[in-house]
């Protein structure tokens, strides 16, 4: 099923209807459904087409098409212009997430993605040029949304992502065509942007909507973004299913668990040191004041050195360290919680506490956590417009988002 990306729908189990069940030898029949999903636009066969049927002399179609789930599914607040016809997001985003799938594969594991590359002299591919093979000393995580550079870094990490962009367009935008047509499925247009000149008085520089923007822009077709987005836990293991496929084919590895280590997605580890510490030093400040922090969900009150910090949309289900996503809660209210999601009616009833804890703990103008929270929930969140830093838009987009993952994972709901 995953080597023709088509989809179990049904698995049931029955007993032998012939008797044949005696003493220790028993027979028990499987039978597995399977469908070849199809959302009515059209979309899922071309998507299908292009992974399983379309030619392939490296692995950078799959690579393009793995990048735009990633988008699709954790940054839809990354979206320029939305119409009835098309998505637009910043090339620069596509370059980044480009660069994020393609460094551990190449700069950690060493793996070939096309026939004609050698990383002992570092040629072979037209998008890793002297910057890319720079990036060895960084992580895919240190690329994230938000980050921040030193203008030597930010040099580095600007010219690999013109190389990839640059690439992208010649590339896999250039051949991922319709089915008997030359006509392009994706459009894209590409800005030359320039790294500091050496010696040239610079700020540093953050990766955010603006930033990459400034790299050119890429479109989408509408029904094929709603596609990745929505199908990304179908779409993604038949890509990657695909894509070890021709690293094998490319080099042998006797140890094929490299393939899939490699290709996981390098995300950090779940992680709410930062929260804490704002949440300790906010306890110890209104404890001289004779009052406390309250859990977002419950209402009761925090203890001191008591308490969990929440990722209001479970970490296992949707990869996401932003400060908006994390709450303090008690210790019981979240091992009640765990892994489900907060009911509609649950998030209606809190959203005076949770903007409670925004403001408190983020948004006073002095607040160095500031920005870092308000560039987070633009990127990660839909239908939040850039220069709408008001936390009752950021609690509506929530309220979105939350419902994307409702019925795209259909995930479990905690609360009434």
């Amino acid at each position: 099923a995953r080597q023709r990306a088509i989809a179990l729908v049904d698995l049931s189990r029955q007993q032998d209807q012939y008797g044949r069940n005696k003493g220790k030898e028993k027979v028990e029949w499987e039978t597995l459904t399977f469908q070849l999903p199809d959302d009515g636009t059209g979309s899922l066969p071309l998507l299908r087409h292009i992974i399983v049927n379309d030619d392939k002399s490296a692995t950078y179609k799959l690579g393009l098409l793995r990048a735009l789930i990633r988008i699709a599914e954790g940054a839809p607040g990354m979206v320029l212009k939305r119409t009835d016809d098309c998505v637009t997001i910043p090339f620069g985003l596509v370059g980044l997430y480009w660069l994020k799938l393609y460094m551990p594969l190449v700069l950690r594991h060493g793996l070939i993605q096309t026939p004609k590359a050698n990383h002992t002299k570092q040629s072979g591919y037209g998008w890793a040029k002297n910057d890319f093979w720079q990036l060895a000393d960084f992580s895919p995580y240190d690329l994230r949304v938000g980050a921040t550079f030193k203008p030597e870094q930010a040099g580095i990490i600007i010219g690999a992502i013109r190389d990839a962009c640059a690439n992208i367009k010649d590339m896999p935008v250039h051949h991922i065509t319709y089915p008997g047509q030359n006509r392009q499925v994706f459009q894209c247009g590409s800005n030359i942007v320039h790294k500091p000149r050496h010696g040239q008085k610079q700020s540093h520089w953050q990766i955010n909507k603006h930033s990459l923007s400034q790299f050119g822009t890429f479109t989408i077709p509408v029904n094929l973004w709603q596609s990745l987005g929505q199908y990304a836990c179908w779409l993604e293991p038949a890509i990657m299913n695909e894509w070890v496929k021709l690293m094998m084919g490319y080099e042998v590895r006797y140890d094929s668990s490299v393939y899939d280590k490699a290709l996981q997605w390098d995300e950090a580890k779940r992680d709410t040191t930062q929260v804490r510490k704002r949440i300790d030093a906010l306890q110890q400040q209104l404890h001289q004041q004779g009052q406390t922090l309250h859990c977002v969900w419950t209402d009761v009150k925090l203890r001191q050195n008591r308490y969990h910090v929440d990722h209001c949309f479970p970490w296992s289900r949707w990869y996401n360290n932003d400060l908006w996503n994390l709450m303090p809660t008690t210790e019981s209210a979240n091992s009640k919680k765990r892994e489900k999601l907060p009911s509609a009616p649950l998030m209606h009833s809190a959203k005076h506490r949770i903007l409670y804890w925004w403001e408190l703990a983020y948004m006073q103008n002095n607040n160095p956590l500031k920005q870092q929270f308000l560039i987070e929930a633009e990127a990660a969140l839909p239908l939040l417009e850039e220069s709408n830093n008001q936390l009752d838009a950021i609690f509506d987009a929530m309220l979105h988002q939350r419902a994307k993952l409702r019925a795209n994972q259909q995930l479990a709901e905690w609360g009434s």
